[in-house]
């Protein structure tokens, strides 16, 4: 194996280093994760001081990731490439664990505002969530984003909104309706850490639609069949529907969904 603690390393370079060192560890390599720590622990720290504001926090966060992913590597799953995207994901979603954790525990002697019904907010998780947020709207075509835009933001109405897309105000009912559910399934899919194996990726990228009641009755039968087998899959089913559940109304499943596409 070359050396790839190098730190002349780039580009396509740095991409090799970091799939044989993963395989390495696969392979039962432990020296090679001290590598891989090495390279990435800069950026996962970095990367985690934007998500949390105490340096005691975000050093917990990098270690909690690091042994996480170390874990899954060990069990033959994880990345094969792109360790710092994945490192990275499972860093948030890590973060996010902890403050629907810390959210449950907290601890006070004042109980008076738990009487008036006021919930607990997590900085950080707000944080995250608006961060899901607005990723979800970025990936959503150029024109669901415009007519999100000036109906929810702006808050024009249909009829107004009309004239300047060129449709009728019936049509952007329609695409408005279309664009929100949309950004509801790319919300959902923000919070699933993919795999690698390839159909718990296929299901994983798809997980967001099943909650949402979105997806073709032949995908929805070959997702089904795979999470009545696989554990994690199920695991993570299990966190989104829980999450659609907090933020928006039941989607009322049919037997035959088509996309809204």
């Amino acid at each position: 194996m070359t050396n790839p603690a190098g730190s002349g390393l780039s580009g396509s370079s740095a991409d090799d280093a970091d799939t044989e060192l993963l395989a390495a560890v696969r392979a039962g390599n432990t020296d090679a994760y001290g590598l891989l720590y090495q390279r990435h622990r800069s950026a996962a720290r970095a990367f985690a001081y934007g998500l949390v504001t105490d340096p005691s926090d975000a050093d917990d966060l990098v270690a909690e990731t690091f042994a996480k992913v170390l874990a899954t590597l060990r069990a033959g799953r994880g990345p094969i490439v792109a360790f710092r995207a994945y490192l990275h994901t499972t860093l948030r979603h890590v973060l996010y664990h902890r403050a629907r954790r810390d959210r449950r525990l907290e601890f006070t002697d004042d109980l008076t505002r738990y009487d008036e019904g006021q919930p607990f907010l997590d900085p950080a998780l707000e944080r995250l969530e608006r961060t899901y947020a607005a990723r979800a709207y970025n990936a959503l075509p150029a024109r669901w984003r415009d007519v999100l835009w000036r109906t929810e933001i702006e808050g024009a109405s249909p009829a107004e909104v009309a004239p300047q897309l060129g449709l009728t105000p019936n049509a952007v009912a329609v695409l408005a309706h279309r664009a929100r559910e949309g950004l509801r399934r790319l919300y959902l899919q923000q919070h699933v850490a993919v795999a690698d194996p390839p159909e718990c990726r296929w299901v994983g990228d798809r997980l967001g639609g099943r909650v949402r009641g979105r997806l073709a009755h032949r995908d929805s039968v070959r997702l089904e069949a795979h999470v009545a087998w696989c554990a994690e899959c199920r695991a993570r089913l299990a966190e989104v529907t829980e999450i659609n559940q907090r933020h928006y109304r039941p989607y009322r499943q049919r037997n035959h969904a088509t996309p809204a596409d």
